[in-house]
């Protein structure tokens, strides 16, 4: 497939962090300035995951308001339409957000506000993962997902950890995860990012129906037969991926790896803005880097749909879409 087919294509995304995908329209918007380059994305000189992770400073002091969630939610979906994704998952942690005037249901109700204008304008359909974040307390965190709770179903599909995996580890977040089984919640955790296999391992032991990025997982054979055998979705996320360093080469990436594993491997942006990314472009790196057919594009495509927090509805209208 060339450039205009894979953007003609349905697609579906399940890995996009709101903060990392704001359009230079929206800061515009919010900062009556167009924000230079270097202040929102990073380039191949990336070194770490730590210094990726700083692009995100300038998108979190403008995301303090409702309005402002509404319009980012907006902004959002509008992106993804220009490439036409119809089903996509964004993610954020309302907690770095929160102010004296912001509390976490403004942050939810704002962005669930701006996906539906999204909806209703673009035909975009979407859902919200609420994410923990590594640096903050268990007891933060729960009360977040506390909160959040009300919005299952209805504009909120799952919780997460994020954050710099370097940190901390998935095992001292038990109590939350735990806490977040008996809330109900569908749980995807971002594991073996930085290398580990026994952090993917720790998370699925916490009942993560997905993981985020996990290229840990080729280093061990019984754990990717496992993942295939249980339909756990892996998150890739390719030029992410290599720009924070999880892989030391584009040589080293185990995208065909898994696919020969028949893991449930869907490809994501993971930060639109600050990988310079979208999702054709992602699916045209991986098809001119990793010898990816059509008709493996095809199968992730389907990969994404199935391992997808939302309803059947959705996944059926996507299916004859595609």
């Amino acid at each position: 497939m060339n450039k205009e087919d894979i953007k003609l294509l349905p697609k579906a995304e399940l890995h996009c962090h709101l903060d990392g995908s704001l359009s230079k329209v929206f800061f515009k918007e919010v900062l009556g300035r167009e924000p230079l380059d270097s202040e929102l994305t990073v380039g191949d000189n990336c070194k770490s995951l730590t210094e990726y992770l700083e692009k995100f400073n300038l998108p979190l002091s403008c995301l303090t308001t409702r309005e402002n969630f509404k319009q980012a939610g907006l902004d959002f979906i509008r992106q993804a339409s220009e490439e036409n994704v119809k089903y996509i998952e964004v993610r954020f942690s309302p907690i770095l957000s929160t102010n004296e005037t912001l509390s976490t249901r403004d942050t939810i109700e704002g962005l669930i506000e701006g996906l539906r204008l999204g909806k209703e304008k673009y035909n975009v359909d979407s859902n919200i993962i609420i994410c923990a974040m590594r640096h903050l307390s268990v007891e933060q965190n729960k009360v977040m997902f506390k909160e959040a709770r009300e919005y299952l179903g209805n504009g909120v599909c799952a919780v997460d950890l994020a954050g710099d995996e370097n940190s901390t580890r998935v095992i001292d977040f038990s109590e939350l995860f735990n806490y977040a089984r008996n809330l109900e919640f569908p749980i995807t955790i971002h594991a073996g990012e930085c290398g580990r296999t026994d952090e993917i391992i720790h998370a699925i032991d916490l009942g993560a129906r997905r993981i985020g990025h996990g290229i840990a997982a080729y280093k061990n054979q019984d754990l990717m037969k496992m993942v295939a055998r249980k339909g756990i979705g892996f998150e890739l996320c390719p030029i992410s991926n290599l720009q924070t360093k999880a892989v030391k080469s584009m040589s080293e990436y185990p995208l065909q790896t898994f696919l020969q594993n028949n893991m449930f491997v869907s490809i994501n942006t993971d930060n639109r803005t600050v990988s310079n990314t979208d999702l054709t472009k992602e699916l045209m790196f991986i098809q001119r880097n990793y010898g990816v057919t059509d008709e493996q594009i095809i199968k992730i495509i389907k990969n994404t749909i199935e391992t997808a927090f939302c309803d059947d509805n959705i996944k059926d209208k996507f299916i004859k879409s595609l």
